[in-house]
């Protein structure tokens, strides 16, 4: 073998194994939904009760699309409880992603309006870099489940970005 058809292999082998490690999906702490102020309204006990299968239908719809790795958020799970909302603690939701050796911290927020209008709000921090938090955020009709399966789909197929490489 020559030594030029030897430096091609290796450049070859080079770019090969470096396209298979981009293509690895971020691993990702995906915390449980959490709920927005809601001012007077206050959440209902179906409020609450529909957190946790959203969460985990959220968790799901991002490993489904090979976009990242979910790890476990069960280790800082009691921390969370007990600690203040996600949204407005200062980093926390960062803090304990970075103990869960995550590359990005996904918190989401369900925001009532009204039994009728109502936001999924999801927020997305890339832990590896200095960028600010992406939110990604979609409108919903009726305060139902089939309303919040919709569009936690619609949220994750159309408004995330394409690439786990955000």
């Amino acid at each position: 073998m020559t030594p030029t058809l030897r430096l091609n292999s290796a450049l070859a082998a080079l770019l090969l194994t470096s396209t298979i490690a981009q293509a690895e999906p971020l691993k990702a702490a995906v915390f449980d939904f959490q709920l927005a102020d809601q001012g007077m309204l206050g959440p209902t006990e179906a409020d609450r009760a529909r957190l946790g299968p959203l969460s985990e239908l959220l968790r799901s719809l991002l490993k489904e699309s090979g976009r990242y790795e979910i790890v476990s958020t069960d280790p800082v799970k009691e921390q969370v409880t007990k600690g203040s909302d996600l949204r407005r603690c200062n980093g926390c939701a960062e803090d304990y992603a970075r103990k869960l050796k995550a590359d990005v911290a996904i918190t989401g927020e369900i925001q009532k309006v009204s039994n009728l209008i109502l936001n999924i709000n999801l927020y997305v921090k890339d832990l590896r870099s200095d960028t600010p938090e992406q939110a990604y955020s979609v409108d919903i009709r009726g305060n139902n489940d089939a309303s919040f399966d919709r569009g936690l789909r619609y949220l994750v197929k159309n408004r995330l970005p394409a690439s786990s490489q955000n």
